[in-house]
C-alpha cells in the first residue's frame, strides 16, 4: 500500500494488553479493518500470551491478520496495520505529531490502567495513551476485571477524569445474545461508536 492510500485512512491504535478478553481485542480490530482503517496495533508481552491462551496459536501476533480473515471473512483486508513493539517509545505513534485520532485498550490491564492514570509511560501502550490524553484525542479503555478493588476503581476515575472513556467489558443482553462471538459484537459495536464510526454490530434499542 502506498503512503498516499494509507494516508487517506482513518487511523486507529489499538492496544492488547494482559487482561482477560482476547476476542474483543480481535473482533474490535476486524471491525475497524473492514471500515478501511489503518490500525496501529501494540500488543503487550502478556497480550501476546493471551491470544495465544483464549484464541490458539492461529491468533499469534504475527498470524494476526490472517486469523481476522479466516474468523470474520476477506474485508478483514480492506484496512491496513502496523504493528508496533511495546518496547518501542521511538514509534511514531509515542509523538503528538502522529495523525491517529483515537486509541482504544482492549482488553485493559489493571496494570495498564494504573500506568495511563498516573501518566508513567513506561513503554508505548502508555506513552501512546498519554498522547492521546494530552493531545485531547479519544481514548476508550476497556478494562476487565471483576471485582475491583478501591485504588483500581479510583485509577478509571483519574482517567475519566483526564479525558479517556472508561467502557468496561460489559455486554449486554437486550439483543439476545445467542454466541459469545454476539457478545464481542457489542463491545466492538460499543467501541466503534465511541470512536465516531458508525455500524450494525448489534441493534439499537428501540424502546
Amino acid at each position: 500500500m502506498s503512503t498516499d492510500d494509507r494516508s487517506s485512512r482513518r487511523s486507529i491504535v489499538l492496544a492488547i494488553t494482559g487482561a482477560s478478553g482476547a476476542l474483543y481485542a480481535v473482533r474490535t480490530m476486524a471491525a475497524l479493518l473492514e471500515r478501511g482503517c489503518h490500525v496501529e496495533v501494540i500488543v503487550s508481552e502478556y497480550g501476546r500470551r493471551l491470544l495465544r491462551d483464549e484464541l490458539g496459536d492461529m491468533a499469534a501476533v504475527d498470524k494476526l491478520v490472517d486469523y481476522l480473515v479466516s474468523k470474520y471473512g476477506s474485508d478483514v483486508r480492506n484496512g491496513s496495520t502496523t504493528l508496533h513493539s511495546n518496547k518501542d517509545l521511538g514509534a511514531k505513534i509515542a509523538s503528538g505529531s502522529q495523525g491517529c485520532e483515537g486509541m482504544v485498550v482492549v482488553p485493559c490491564s489493571m496494570k495498564t490502567l494504573a500506568g495511563i492514570a498516573h501518566g508513567l509511560s513506561r513503554n508505548l501502550v502508555e506513552r501512546a495513551a498519554d498522547v492521546m490524553l494530552k493531545e485531547r484525542r479519544s481514548l476508550v479503555i476497556v478494562p476487565r476485571e471483576t471485582p475491583m478493588s478501591l485504588p483500581q476503581l479510583k485509577n478509571m476515575v483519574l482517567c475519566a477524569e483526564a479525558g479517556a472513556m472508561v467502557m468496561p467489558a460489559m455486554p449486554a443482553f437486550y439483543q439476545m445474545p445467542q454466541t459469545l462471538d454476539d457478545l464481542a459484537d457489542f463491545m466492538a459495536g460499543k467501541i466503534l461508536s465511541a470512536l465516531g464510526f458508525e455500524h450494525q454490530l448489534y441493534p439499537a434499542w428501540k424502546g
